[in-house]
């Protein structure tokens, strides 16, 4: 294969998804010296528009320069193509003149190359890059941009911890991940010791009781004077509502261009906060929702998931010349491998964190959640241990 290559980016921007364009591109010129590389702009827009970037006149010092740079340097988009884009799509790779299209992402970019790769009967190779903070593809051990969303959850958390030893009260952040608790499981990954926030952690995969939360909290702050606590944007009640679907009003919900409840808008902060004023009334308390800045912070990159990224890149221009597929970041037991695996066994699916990461009955992390975290986030820093 020595014709032409696309490559886009899907999905929220990370620290390290720039590493997986760079790491496909200098592999198709070592591979296939004399093919163009045609980077589309903002996701499959760029490619139903003709909107490209040609990658193949660029440096390769200054490729490596985008490599390190946090956020998507192609542009993204939130766009989930049916059937009908996706003909528009693949009509605009033939006007190209794809050989291959790499498409950099999560669930949705996955589902998408599927749907490609059936529309478009083997004259194309379709081939699904990860990456997502969420840590929620199927067939991955982890994904490419988790672990360092997953340092500056860690490091937020050691040091709000050490803040409210000093003035105790209640702290409660709120951390990306609509269906998957691995980044807000994240926040226990520095803990000093048993006494350390986070003192409870909420996920998605457990239902959320905005009662048994103030008891819970109530009971931590008797036993260490303070109450660190991390909440996935993400978690819902019994009933299978969103938190904030719960606690919120109907026509005061914040909602985005498609109609869908926000998760990290003001709303659940502002909820939250209410909840434990009446609950726990008296009681300091503060409420924050880190929002977007694990994803893509220049000041947590991680070496390591940097280079996974940049390996992943170059391994999808080897699942390119193999007719396709999805590259999975897999553990064998003593190291990290990359294997290639079909579409079908990603595309739209969701990895939740597993039951055996939480304690059975409480909201806090199990050993085997700790032992996880700790082998990909291992600690980074060396604090002493407050005397308060």
């Amino acid at each position: 294969m020595a014709g032409t290559f696309v490559i886009a980016q899907g999905g929220g921007p990370t620290a390290v998804i720039n590493q997986t364009v760079v790491g496909a591109t200098l592999e198709i010129r070592k591979r296939h010296p004399g093919a163009k590389v045609l980077g589309s702009i903002h996701g499959v827009r760029g490619i139903r528009d003709g909107n490209y970037v040609d990658l193949s006149a660029i440096p390769e010092d200054r490729l490596r320069l985008i490599a390190g740079t946090p956020s998507a340097a192609l542009g993204s988009t939130r766009d989930k193509p049916d059937a009908a884009y996706c003909e528009v799509i693949l009509n605009g790779l033939k006007k190209a003149g794809a050989d291959a299209f790499i498409y950099i992402g999560g669930n949705d970019t996955s589902g998408t190359q599927q749907i490609l790769t059936d529309a478009a009967g083997g004259s194309i190779a379709f081939v699904h890059a990860p990456k997502t903070i969420d840590n929620d593809l199927e067939e991955n051990d982890h994904t490419p941009g988790f672990i360092s969303a997953a340092e500056f959850v860690a490091g937020a958390f050691l040091s709000v911890d050490l803040d409210f030893r000093a003035l105790p009260g209640i702290y409660v952040g709120i951390v990306m991940g609509r269906h998957a608790g691995f980044l807000t499981a994240a926040a226990a990954a520095w803990q000093l010791d048993p006494d350390s926030g986070p003192h409870l952690v909420y996920v998605p995969e457990r239902a959320f009781s905005a009662k048994r939360f103030i008891d819970e909290v109530r009971e931590k702050l008797d036993r260490h004077k303070r109450c660190i606590v991390a909440v996935s944007e993400g978690v819902s009640t019994a009933d299978g509502k969103a938190l904030v679907e719960s606690l919120v009003p109907p026509e005061k919900l914040e909602r985005d261009q498609h109609g869908n409840v926000k998760l990290s808008g003001s709303d659940l902060p502002a909820a939250l906060e209410r909840a434990l004023a009446e609950g726990l009334p008296g009681k300091r308390a503060r409420v924050d929702a880190l929002g977007y800045m694990p994803r893509g912070y220049v000041g947590a990159i991680s070496a390591v998931d940097a280079r996974e990224a940049f390996d992943a890149g170059a391994f999808a221009v080897a699942v390119a010349g193999e007719g396709g597929g999805s590259v999975a970041i897999q553990y064998d037991g003593s190291k990290t491998v990359l294997k290639k695996v079909p579409l079908k066994a990603v595309a739209g699916k969701t990895r939740h964190m597993p039951d055996d990461f939480m304690q059975p009955d409480a909201n806090q992390l199990s050993e085997a959640g700790m032992a996880y975290l700790k082998r990909l986030v291992p600690e980074k820093y060396k604090v002493g241990k407050p005397f308060v």
